[in-house]
């Protein structure tokens, strides 16, 4: 006779779905966890359990990371974006469309190039220094000529 050990599982395949669209919003395995009502160990335990539900979460994930990056660089350099200037005059809407630009940012910048090349652009740099030190006692009096 065979028995189960445990309860049954909350898993549902539709949580694939979910999981992915969730994700794409920028959520953690915490947070999924909170959204599926169980605990992060039981999210874990899915991962293991069904690979599919394991690549949606992956999948969301990166194209979230992905457009996030694409917004930092452009951030970073500066960009054009078209926009509408709506105005009211004597009692009429006059829409008028332009290019707007917004310059680069320093801060975006500054972030980028640490994340990416930390080598060259973290805040403490370190310097390696070749040969030795020699320290000798010396007597004040030394120091001093009379």
């Amino acid at each position: 006779m065979d028995y189960e050990t445990g309860r049954p599982s909350k898993y549902k395949p539709e949580f694939e779905e979910l999981a992915y669209n969730y994700c794409l919003l920028g959520a953690t395995d915490i947070e999924l966890a909170s959204f599926f009502d169980v605990c992060e160990s039981t999210i874990n335990n899915w991962k293991k359990e069904h690979p599919e539900f394991l690549a949606s979460i992956k999948k969301g994930k990166e194209i979230a990371d992905a457009k996030v990056a694409q917004a930092l660089f452009h951030r970073a350099i500066g960009y054009q974006a078209p926009d509408l200037d709506i105005k009211m005059y004597e009692g009429a809407i006059i829409e008028t469309p332009y290019t707007k630009h917004y310059p680069p940012d320093a801060t975006s910048a500054i972030f980028w190039l640490k994340n990416r090349q930390p080598k060259f652009w973290r805040d403490k740099q370190v310097t390696e220094h070749e040969g030795g030190l020699e320290i000798k006692p010396v007597k004040i009096s030394d120091l001093f000529d009379d």
